[in-house]
């Protein structure tokens, strides 16, 4: 039963991460505020990618998710090496139920970039919710375990 309440927080933390893209910078005082810490787009984005991120995440905010997809799709064919965009991808593909998808695109996100810790760690929370939602408890748990490691490495 406790393992049941602690995936359940893991889950609604995890969603709540997912519904917001973001492209611009979290201040440092209102990451302190809310106690989450949020994945920035990679620093080296074009305007051009930041741009359709922005209008990603409008389009996600508004439910509509296919355009926030046309447009993430549009920046990563500008962009393919840039492991926020798959990231974001991989949040989208969360919100719209395609589990395999969304842990294969964190997946990859985590392939390409190795010292964000903060986007690592969020990209198994990615991977641990879409198996919890297949019903794969103990993949489950071994991402929570890898984003939860990651991220006692980085405060």
């Amino acid at each position: 039963m406790p393992e049941r309440i602690f995936f359940l927080f893991i889950i609604s933390v995890v969603f709540i991460n997912a519904c917001s893209f973001t492209a611009k910078q979290v201040a440092p005082e209102k990451e302190e505020q809310t106690g989450l810490i949020q994945v920035r787009p990679s620093d080296s984005s074009s305007q051009a990618v930041l741009s359709l991120l922005q209008k990603a995440r409008s389009a996600a905010k508004a439910g509509r998710l296919e355009v926030a997809e046309a447009q993430l799709e549009r920046a990563l064919r500008i962009e393919p090496r840039n492991a926020s965009l798959w990231h974001y991808m991989a949040k989208l593909r969360l919100n719209q139920g395609r589990l395999d998808q969304a842990a294969g695109l964190a997946a990859k996100s985590n392939s390409l970039e190795h010292d964000d810790q903060i986007l690592q760690a969020d990209n198994w929370r990615i991977i641990a919710h879409a198996r919890y939602q297949q019903g794969n408890t103990h993949a489950a748990r071994e991402a929570q375990t890898r984003a939860d490691a990651l991220m006692g490495d980085s405060r």
